[in-house]
């Protein structure tokens, strides 16, 4: 099997293959594009998800918590607790352990998120050190977005810009490889990259603001979130490449590296669908945050429109990054 996210209509069939209970106290259950479960609990509910970092080498500390803490401020609610599970190989030492456990509880006091417990083992099943985290979130009854409801005619909005995950990842893990492109500026600006991966706050605004669907940007990047979106509510898009808000350094790196940045990894950036997105664009601006309309759901229909006109595009099979 190839590396990455398994294929959506494989995950599918073994995600309803094997769901036998449904629970009355469950609102928003697994599926496709649904990266949280919703549980009932009278006045409030629990939001839980969980993922690992398994394409990063360094920061996986930092990466896990923010893309952890991103599915829950997807949903729009508070992020309470994490659970944290570390994996080390048997070449880890003592310190690499102690460094990725500070920069979780650095990351965690920012978001004022508790570490609430999890599992530490040394194992020779992994070769490099795996970091899997469940994040726990509370809202009022009903507060919490899913991914399923945009409607057809909602604008696509996207917030900061994309691939500040990917471009990150590269200049601390692939340095020998686009050192030659970069100058030690853009190199500084790109590590800083990941210190922008929170969704939290816009996922805040955005749910005030009203909104009818939101996902965190991931694996396969925009096109794969808008894809997540589009399947998980029964629709189509349109995304207008023009108007994707990429950095010229990631440009740099992508060409380069032969990467395309719609289908590259994106933490830090948040997709929204909503019936007023201008509107949604000047509420994010006004809570200093960037934001921009790059397409449209429609009722059918996956489409890029670009100079050259509208033509079909594909899911992301694989992230870029496994490229590397």
């Amino acid at each position: 099997m190839e590396v990455g996210k398994l294929d959506w209509e494989d995950l599918k069939g073994i995600i309803e293959g094997n769901r036998t209970v449904e629970r009355e106290d469950v609102r928003i259950r697994s599926g496709i594009g649904e990266d949280c479960s919703v549980i009932n609990f009278g006045d409030y509910e629990a939001v839980l998800s969980t993922d690992p970092i398994t394409g990063a080498a360094n920061n996986i500390g930092k990466i896990a918590v923010h893309i952890n803490a991103n599915d829950i401020g997807s949903c729009g609610v508070e992020v309470i607790g994490l659970l944290v599970t570390i994996l080390a190989p048997t070449t880890a030492t003592l310190e690499d352990i102690r460094e990725v456990m500070r920069e979780i509880n650095e990351e965690c006091t920012k978001l004022n998120i508790e570490i609430l417990g999890g599992h530490t083992e040394v194992t020779d099943a992994v070769n490099r050190m795996v970091v899997s985290c469940t994040a726990l979130g509370k809202g009022k009854k009903g507060e919490a977005v899913a991914t399923s409801s945009a409607r057809s005619g909602d604008d696509l909005i996207v917030t900061k810009d994309l691939c500040l995950e990917g471009t990150s990842i590269v200049v601390n893990d692939y340095y020998e490889r686009i050192k030659s492109i970069l100058t030690e500026e853009e190199v500084l600006e790109a590590k800083g990259y990941s210190d922008k991966l929170s969704v939290v706050k816009e996922g805040k605004v955005a749910s005030k603001f009203g909104v009818n669907s939101m996902h965190d940007i991931t694996e396969g990047g925009v096109l794969g979130a808008a894809f997540e979106i589009a399947v998980a509510s029964g629709k189509g898009f349109e995304l207008y490449k023009d108007n994707l808000p990429i950095t010229e350094i990631t440009k740099k790196i992508a060409k380069e590296l032969n990467i395309d940045p719609l289908r590259f990894i994106s933490s830090g950036s948040l997709l929204i669908s909503c019936d007023n997105g201008n509107a949604l664009v000047k509420t994010l601006e006004e809570n200093g945050i960037k934001a921009s309309i790059i397409g449209k759901i429609i009722d059918k229909g996956k489409f890029i429109v670009d100079s050259n006109g509208k033509s079909i595009v594909s899911p992301p099979t694989k992230d870029e990054l496994f490229k590397l």
